[in-house]
């Protein structure tokens, strides 16, 4: 697929939800399984708790990615306060008129802002969903859609914002402490500005999944991989999420209420030459009266870095890289002319 051949921008505008009583053609799935929609407690699966805390956290946080591609991690710092806090202003944005929210339409000029998922590209159905990506500062976007009242609403998401950086540094050292790379390679990927663009090199993404008349026949988010070092992710609901296994196909995932759900993304993947797996994921909608809600966090490496499979030299059996090297900002084009599937492109 081209850049040409993709959608117009036009096409991935969320609906107006608020006005919607059938579903329309635009939105409607064909052949989905009803099945994988159902909530059966004994065919839900719990992956792996990992307690930031847990002196052998490292090797506990390595072993997980390596079976699951993910993980479940408390006592990760992040008040239970300020994650409402944060979900309320969430909460708050999805409630405003939809002539309010098109005032922040994401754009090239303005990546910050309102809009569906860019996965919407890859797919000839659009999903029952509707976002705001932050990508520096919400004040711009919150001004327009706050005009009077936007300062508590940025220093909340300013204070989430710089917290999960902060714990996604962290996380990123443990990782490659389990991964056996060295410090120096650490440093580069924590800059926290990006020299080719001037911005930090992280994204959070608000998601908002409204109420649908007929929830067995649209989607969230449909299957993707993530294209980060890899995603934090808090789930307002308990239910909704799934993942992809090759025997047993979607399965739907139990998630504990106090922790923030760890995925890996494509570039650790990479990084770690196929020990870690950016496992597929996608978001089904439930039967419920009230908007769902999730806050995603995508933590990459600066753009103008070239990434590469680590092989340990001195390793007593040596590797041979199974992904060529690529440029980071190069990489998301590769992701998008494949239809989502980058690391397809790259395998050697």
């Amino acid at each position: 697929m081209s850049d040409e051949d993709l959608p117009p921008a036009s096409q991935l505008i969320p609906l107006d939800f608020s006005s919607v009583q059938t579903i329309p053609e635009s939105h409607l799935w064909p052949n989905l399984d009803e099945s994988s929609r159902k909530i059966e407690p004994d065919k839900m699966i719990s992956i792996p708790v990992v307690d930031l805390n847990d002196d052998n956290v490292s090797e506990l946080i390595g072993k997980a990615c390596e079976k699951w591609g993910m993980f479940q991690l408390i006592n990760h710092g992040i008040s239970k306060t300020l994650i409402t806090e944060t979900e309320e202003v969430a909460r708050c944005l999805f409630a405003l008129p939809k002539s309010q929210k098109m005032k922040t339409l994401q754009s090239p000029e303005t990546p910050t802002g309102y809009s569906m998922a860019g996965i919407s590209k890859y797919y000839e159905k659009l999903m029952w969903h509707e976002g705001f990506t932050i990508l520096d500062s919400p004040v711009d976007g919150f001004k327009k859609l706050w005009p009077s009242d936007y300062q508590r609403f940025c220093d909340i998401m300013e204070e989430y914002r710089l917290k999960m950086k902060a714990l996604a540094d962290k996380l990123i050292r443990l990782i490659f402490k389990f991964l056996g790379i060295s410090d120096e390679e650490i440093v580069k990927l924590l800059s926290y500005i990006d020299p080719t663009t001037g911005k930090p090199h992280m994204a959070l993404r608000l998601n908002s999944y409204p109420p649908c008349p007929d929830p067995s026949k649209v989607i969230g988010l449909a299957a993707h991989t993530d294209t980060s070092l890899f995603t934090m992710l808090h789930q307002a609901r308990k239910y909704g999420l799934q993942i992809f296994n090759e025997k047993e196909g979607w399965i739907p995932l139990a998630r504990r209420s106090d922790t923030l759900i760890i995925n890996i993304g494509d570039f650790l993947q990479i990084i770690s030459n196929g020990r870690f797996h950016s496992i597929p994921h996608r978001v089904m909608i439930q039967e419920t009266k009230e908007s769902t809600m999730s806050m995603a966090f995508f933590y990459y490496p600066p753009s103008h870095l070239n990434v590469s499979p680590y092989c340990k030299p001195l390793s007593e059996t040596p590797q041979t890289p199974i992904y060529k090297g690529v440029n980071v900002k190069e990489y998301f084009t590769i992701k998008a002319k494949n239809s989502g599937n980058g690391i397809l492109a790259i395998t050697i």
